[in-house]
């Protein structure tokens, strides 16, 4: 247990230095850049109690200061801007065809039916329309048109 103690007490430079190695095999296991920040903490302790011979409570604390700032800085650098695609609708497949002319292929009774979309067979709600007959799209909620007749 003394053993163990004074290796977790005496938390000396090359043991962080360990750590930063630990955290960077880590990284590189396990998908994800989670252990990549507190890696390069670890670093910057080992450098700087090389350096300045810090206590281990100031180690300790150092380690903590520079993981959040390092996960704070990251985040705020690669933080994904909302911006305006090209094609907004480009993964939302139904939206696409807003506004589209299509042949109704099952009769809409009760709200529901089907239509035919180029070479694909849609589920449609809408008004009661008989086969055939021809239907507006005027929107899509996940994988079901909303039609009106045209």
């Amino acid at each position: 247990m003394q053993a163990v103690r004074d290796f977790l007490f005496g938390l000396g430079p090359w043991n962080w230095f360990i750590l930063s190695v630990l955290l960077f095999v880590m990284e590189t296991i396990i998908p994800g850049v989670h252990f990549l920040w507190f890696g390069i903490a670890a670093t910057c302790v080992g450098i700087l109690g090389l350096a300045t011979g810090f206590s281990w409570e100031w180690q300790v604390i150092a380690f903590g200061l520079i993981s959040m700032s390092t996960v704070f800085v990251i985040n705020r650098m690669f933080k994904s801007e909302e911006s305006e695609s090209e094609q907004p609708d480009l993964n939302l497949r139904g939206q696409q065809y807003i506004g589209r002319t299509v042949v109704v292929e099952q009769a809409i009774s009760s709200g529901r039916g089907k239509v035919k979309v180029g070479d694909t067979i849609w589920t449609a709600e809408g008004p009661d329309l008989p086969s055939g007959a021809r239907a507006r799209i005027t929107g899509a909620r996940g994988t079901i048109l909303l039609v009106e007749a045209a």
